[in-house]
C-alpha cells in the first residue's frame, strides 16, 4: 500500500491555516506547522503557482488563491481524537498520578474532549465539556501557540489570578518559548495551586489538533523554581507525540 505524500499533507495543512485567517506571513505559517521556513515557502510558491494560495505584492503576506472559493479550517471529530488519544492518556495518568486532560479549540477556549481521572481513588468529577481558557492553562496555550498572531489580535484575556497573563506582549514572548520548547503551562493562571503541563497534539502536516495536559496542585507538578517536573513534562510531550502518529497513522 502506498504510503502518505508528505508534502501534499503540509500543503493542505497551509490551506486550512488561510482558510481560518485574512492573511497569514510566512513566519506565522511556519511557526503554525512548527517547520523551516525555506520548507514552508517551497510549498507555499508551489501552492502560489496553482492558483491555491495568493501572495500580496506589497505586504508579501498570503492568503487563499481565486481556485479556492471556500476552505475552512480543518478539524478533527472530538470522538475520533478521544478514541485515539484513550489508551496514552490511561497510561500517561498512570505514570505521572495526575489528571490527564485532552482538549480542542473551541471558538476562544479549549474544550475538555476527554479526562482521565487521577488514579489514587479519592473524589474527583468528570471534566468533559468544559471550556477552560486558552491564555491562563497550559492546555490552552499548546494550542494558541500554533495560532498566527494575527488571528490572536481579538482574544480576551481575563484575569482570573495574580499569575493569569493579562499582557498580550507578555502572552506572545510565553508562546515564542511554548514553540521553542514544545511544551506549556499554567501555573496557578485559572485557579490558584493548580497548574498543569501540557504539549500540541499535531496530525497530518503537522496541524495542531487538539492538546494534552497533566493537571492538578502546583506543588505536585512543579518545581518550587516553578519549572514542571522533568519527568512529567517528558511524559506528556511523549503522549502528545504518540497520539498524533495515531491520529495520522492509516486505518
Amino acid at each position: 500500500m502506498p504510503g502518505r505524500i508528505q508534502s501534499l499533507e503540509r500543503g493542505a495543512a497551509l490551506l486550512s491555516l488561510l482558510g481560518a485567517a485574512d492573511e497569514l506571513s510566512l513566519a506565522e505559517l511556519a511557526d503554525s506547522l512548527d517547520l523551516p521556513r525555506p520548507t514552508v515557502h517551497g510549498l507555499l510558491a508551489t501552492l502560489v503557482h496553482v492558483g491555491f494560495v495568493h501572495q500580496d505584492a506589497a505586504t508579501r503576506r498570503y492568503s487563499l488563491g481565486s481556485a479556492v472559493t471556500t476552505l475552512g479550517a480543518a478539524a478533527l471529530d472530538p470522538h475520533d481524537l478521544r478514541s485515539h488519544a484513550t489508551s496514552w492518556c490511561d497510561s500517561l495518568a498512570a505514570r505521572t498520578r495526575a489528571e490527564v486532560l485532552v482538549g480542542m479549540s473551541d471558538g476562544d477556549a479549549v474544550a475538555v474532549v476527554h479526562h482521565v481521572f487521577r488514579p489514587d481513588g479519592s473524589p474527583q468529577r468528570l471534566r468533559v465539556g468544559e471550556r477552560l481558557p486558552l491564555h491562563a492553562t497550559g492546555l490552552g496555550k499548546a494550542l494558541l501557540a500554533a495560532v498566527p498572531g494575527a488571528h490572536r489580535a481579538g482574544l480576551g484575556l481575563d484575569r482570573f489570578t495574580s499569575r493569569t497573563i493579562s499582557s498580550a506582549t507578555a502572552l506572545a514572548a510565553v508562546l515564542d518559548d511554548v514553540r521553542r520548547r514544545g511544551w506549556a503551562t499554567g501555573v496557578g493562571e485559572h485557579r490558584a495551586e493548580v497548574g498543569d503541563v501540557a504539549a500540541p497534539i499535531r496530525g497530518a502536516g503537522g496541524l495542531v489538533v487538539g492538546s494534552v495536559a497533566c493537571t492538578g496542585p502546583v506543588d505536585r507538578l512543579f518545581a518550587a523554581d516553578g519549572r514542571p517536573r522533568v519527568d512529567v513534562a517528558a511524559a506528556v510531550s511523549a503522549t502528545a507525540l504518540a497520539i498524533g502518529r495515531a491520529v495520522v497513522a492509516p486505518r
